[in-house]
């Protein structure tokens, strides 16, 4: 029998080789490559990239990579997160345990050991952790706005084994192309399949309720950059999350892009470096993590 994950990773994969062909590390990015920051080196590695010629500690943003919960890896993200560290970051970028072979709450679970590494490794690798961001795109964004709802929520996170590091705060978020809710009414089918490979039940009633991270935003959210696109096929989840996050006062920006060119905009776009549409994108959310630091 056929996978749902098994056809995702081969259309991905294809797709996401075509966008990196031909690239290669900048010249003036330093990398830190494969480190372990788990018990399970096949999937719990991570990357450092910074600037060659920066000094002292940098600003941090760690990036949660997106997959359909069941696709991805650091390879697929270097490109990206090394063009964030371009723009005067230290770039954390890691791979997690995925479905169906590993079921939620793995994911999460290896995204608060990211988080630990960084507040635990600082030093060696001129991490300023006072200044903490994160992003992360699709299933990635929704895995970040669930971690974040544990760090700011203690009655959601209850529902976890895990705790979280008494922290510096995550200063600010982008979130790109996400899904945030989770209602039976929400999902499309091939999201239900995906949700029957990535739960211990299937996705059952309670499951869904669990992973709708709009549900459990506070005040206490960080502020966030929130991004779609006019092809984007989560178009609809974004307007849900933005809403909560104005309801409960957090600065937050809304952005939905279009080319203005014949070929519109898709999911995640801003992973294709070469393209003057993700140039603007990310110089926009790393201009507003610079705005919050600012503030």
């Amino acid at each position: 029998m056929v996978r749902i994950s098994d056809i995702i990773r081969a259309e991905f994969a294809e797709e996401d080789n075509k966008r990196d062909a031909g690239l290669k590390t900048p010249e003036n990015i330093v990398r830190y490559d494969d480190i372990i920051y788990g018990t399970e080196s096949k999937w719990q590695k991570l990357d450092v990239y910074r600037q060659k010629d920066a000094t002292g500690k940098l600003p941090v943003i760690v990036s949660v990579h997106g997959g359909g919960w069941v696709y991805g890896d650091k390879e697929r993200y270097q490109f990206y997160c090394m063009d964030l560290a371009e723009r005067g970051f230290a770039v954390v970028n890691f791979s997690y345990r995925l479905a169906p072979e590993y079921k939620f709450p793995a994911s999460l679970e290896d995204t608060n050991s990211v988080f630990t590494w960084v507040l635990e490794n600082a030093e060696t690798y001129r991490l300023d952790t006072e200044k903490l961001f994160a992003v992360g795109d699709s299933a990635g964004a929704h895995i970040l706005s669930l971690y974040l709802d544990i760090c700011t929520n203690p009655d959601y996170a209850g529902n976890y084994k895990f705790h979280t590091p008494e922290a510096p705060q995550i200063r600010a978020v982008a979130l790109n192309c996400g899904q945030y809710h989770m209602g039976e009414e929400n999902l499309d089918e091939l999201t239900g399949k995906l949700m029957e490979e990535y739960l211990p039940g299937k996705g059952t009633k309670q499951e869904l309720q669990l992973l709708c991270a709009d549900d459990y935003v506070t005040e206490k959210f960080p502020p966030a950059f929130l991004m779609t696109a006019e092809e984007d096929f989560l178009r609809g989840q974004a307007p849900l999350m933005y809403e909560k996050l104005k309801s409960m006062h957090i600065p937050c920006e809304f952005h939905d892009y279009r080319s203005g060119k014949t070929e519109k905009l898709g999911h995640v776009f801003h992973l294709n470096i070469r393209s003057e549409d993700a140039h603007k994108c990310n110089d926009e959310e790393c201009r507003f993590f610079k705005q919050i630091l600012n503030n």
